[in-house]
């Protein structure tokens, strides 16, 4: 299987909001949550969060469906310096259909590409998404 394939595009309007999330001025955490489009085969726009923390985006999610993530999250490193890192994550909990969880998995890449982002995390227990569990994450591109 060639990692050029793809399972599902991403749809224009979604295109737009990762773009306008990428070079937003607010200094405040935001999301974009996504889902994929079984009929259609597109990866779409679920909800749009702003001023969210990953502990209430955590709450938005399904208990068993996959769903993509792109989170703008305010990280303030050890010396006090601010940046604004860009995460994409993957939630695909246990329990997942086993053609939902195929239909993410071979769509993720895509959707990183699309994005043009190189922060990129996967879970498999949606009690994970908890600040402390991303700032671990993140400590890898210090």
């Amino acid at each position: 299987m060639s990692s050029s394939l793809v399972v599902c595009e991403v749809d224009e309007s979604l295109k737009e909001k990762l773009k306008k999330l990428r070079f937003r001025k607010e200094t405040s955490n935001a999301a974009i949550l996504m889902k994929i489009d079984m009929v259609k085969q597109h990866v779409i726009i679920e909800e749009e969060y702003e001023d969210i923390s990953l502990e209430d985006l955590r709450n938005e999610l399904p208990e068993r469906q996959p769903r993509f993530i792109v989170y703008s999250y305010k990280y303030v490193h050890a010396d006090g310096r601010v940046s604004y890192p860009l995460c994409f994550i993957f939630s695909s909990p246990m329990g997942c259909k086993p053609e939902q969880q195929m239909m993410y998995a071979g769509s993720k890449n895509r959707l990183v590409q699309v994005a043009e982002l190189t922060k990129v995390f996967e879970t498999r227990n949606a009690d994970d998404l908890t600040e402390e569990w991303l700032k671990n994450q993140l400590s890898f591109f210090n």
